[in-house]
């Protein structure tokens, strides 16, 4: 399941600060600010697709989350690696290596990156 931009600029909050108050969500959120009614409706589809959830402090929710950024992007770029390109990793990386541009420092970054990967993989 996924978030909508909305929803991921909430996530990105909480991720960042680790628990909020709606409050917290609103001051955070860039002008013109949005209603408390639209982020309370964005927080109830985030707890039905089981992004986040809530401890109850008198009248106020304290809102966390429940899946990590980590686990949500690496789901995300497995789907996107599934549904364009065949998911063949290979296919997505060549694709890319070539359409970002990357600098030669930067592409050898990345193999220093997969090399490091590929050592924890040996038996």
């Amino acid at each position: 399941m996924q978030l909508s931009k909305s929803e991921e600029q909430l996530m990105e909050v909480i991720w960042q600060q680790g628990t909020v108050f709606m409050k917290d969500l609103i001051d955070a959120s860039p002008d013109p600010k949005p209603a408390s009614t639209t982020v309370a409706t964005l927080l109830k589809r985030m707890q039905e697709k089981g992004f986040v959830g809530y401890t109850v402090f008198g009248n106020s929710r304290q809102y966390y989350a429940l899946v990590s950024k980590e686990d949500y992007f690496s789901k995300h770029v497995r789907g996107i690696i599934k549904n364009f390109f065949g998911n063949s990793v290979a296919q997505f990386a060549s694709f890319f290596t070539s359409a970002s541009d990357l600098s030669k420092e930067e592409l050898e970054d990345l193999k220093r990156v997969i090399d490091e990967q590929l050592k924890h993989k040996e038996p």
